[in-house]
């Protein structure tokens, strides 16, 4: 199907690279699964596929060829940011999509009457995006994509803003249109997504992307036919197995490993921008606390973790990689671990905390130094948020960006490091910072 050599993509205004030493395929009659962090190249990975965006360096193949346009035509993508056009109907929506293909208009309307009802859309044919709530959106976004009668369907985080029940049954009705074969000529789907249980309960073959820049780490073929049970011992075990894979511990690199050809340059302070999870200081304190408590004394088995606490490990997972960020928790072999400043903070009274935290942002999270440093220098002491959110953009997407600078504001809050006003969308210092 699509075999993508090596290359290297890189950023609009940057000469980082976002993904490198690819090389991959995929295969007829498979679901395929990109997984890694946000921030680990998937996005852009899709984007080189579908021929929305050229590698730096490398080629994209299509059976064995290397790759024109009209071979990408048979190709659908559905980005974290599609939109559907507010003036349309979901049905004059799907239509839209279908007007480059060239074909009767006969042949259009029954093709998107025909996907409207396999998808159960039903009844929403007339309704305006305005009307429809974000999984019904979602669903007509999927429905827009399969009118175009792909043979591969890339999937950017479908479920991602969707809540969790409508997510739930969306990944039903997928998986199964695809075991019935009720999804057109479509021979292949690939799902970039940041959680590890979804795509086991998705994915035939899952590829696990490290970060900065994204590379694939491990290759993992899922073992369970459809319909696959979460709650099933072997299931668990094999998400656990996979979680233990993305905490261990990362081989000691020198810095001679690390330098790059003209060494010594300076890089941009955007260079190591990363996407920030949309996580509250309070629920990572929460979470420190819980690991401080007896029995656990500092260190817990993440799945274990996940249950006592009574969350999914997709979602906690996350709030372990940010305690890791900022080096107040370790993730290793399956656990987490306080490190030495977590187990102070914990400790430690409210305003103590407060500049444990503080120390902690400035150090690790470059965006929450930039903004900290250009409201010093300024007069004003105040500055446009929209100047940072253009900054990420130039990295990741506009959704990203967005959640980025979000978190960013509210983890600022905490730390007394800056506030933002959202009427006047700006971010100053109040008197006495």
């Amino acid at each position: 199907m699509v075999d993508c050599a090596q290359f290297a993509h890189k950023s609009r205004n940057q000469d980082v690279p976002i993904v490198e030493q690819i090389n991959m395929e995929v295969r007829e009659g498979e679901i395929l699964g990109l997984v890694g962090r946000s921030g680990s190249g998937k996005s852009s990975l899709l984007k080189i596929m579908a021929g929305l965006e050229a590698p730096r360096k490398g080629r994209v193949f299509w059976r064995n060829e290397r790759a024109i346009a009209q071979d990408l035509e048979k190709v659908s993508i559905i980005l974290q940011d599609d939109v559907l056009f507010p003036w349309l109907t979901v049905r004059e929506n799907i239509l839209l999509a279908l007007e480059g293909k060239r074909w009767p208009k006969e042949e259009r309307e029954k093709i998107a009457s025909a996907i409207i009802e396999v998808l159960d859309m039903d009844g929403y044919e007339g309704a305006y995006p305005r009307e429809l709530s974000d999984a019904l959106e979602e669903r007509t976004s999927l429905i827009r994509a399969l009118a175009r009668q792909p043979e591969v369907l890339l999937l950017d985080e479908p479920f991602l803003n969707i809540d969790h029940l409508s997510a739930e049954n969306l990944r039903t009705d997928l998986i199964e249109l695809w075991q019935e074969h009720r999804l057109g000529p479509l021979k292949a789907m690939v799902l970039a997504t940041h959680a590890i249980e979804e795509a086991v309960l998705m994915c035939d073959r899952i590829l696990l992307f490290s970060s900065g820049p994204g590379r694939i780490t491990h290759e993992i073929v899922v073992p369970f036919p459809h319909p696959r049970n979460r709650q099933a011992d072997d299931f668990r075990h094999f998400v656990d197995q996979i979680y233990t894979l993305m905490t261990l511990r990362a081989p000691s690199v020198s810095e001679a490993e690390l330098a790059l050809p003209g060494q010594g340059e300076v890089q941009n302070e955007s260079d190591s921008f990363i996407v920030l999870p949309d996580i509250s200081i309070e629920l990572l304190v929460g979470l420190m606390e819980s690991l401080n408590h007896e029995p656990l004394s500092g260190r817990a088995d993440l799945p274990e973790l996940a249950n006592q606490l009574q969350m999914t490990l997709d979602d906690l997972f996350p709030l372990g990689e940010t305690l890791q960020l900022l080096d107040l928790a370790e993730l290793e072999d399956g656990d987490i671990m306080l490190t030495n400043t977590g187990r102070v903070f914990v400790e430690a009274d409210a305003d103590a905390r407060r500049d444990i935290m503080r120390a902690a942002l400035l150090h690790s999270v470059p965006l929450l130094k930039l903004i900290r440093g250009t409201l010093d220098e300024r007069a004003s002491h105040a500055t446009d948020a929209g100047l940072f959110r253009r900054k990420l953009e130039n990295s990741m997407s506009a959704t990203y960006a967005r959640q980025t600078l979000n978190a960013a504001i509210s983890w600022a809050r905490y730390a007394n490091l800056f506030c933002y006003d959202e009427e006047t969308d700006l971010v100053l210092l109040e008197e006495g910072e």
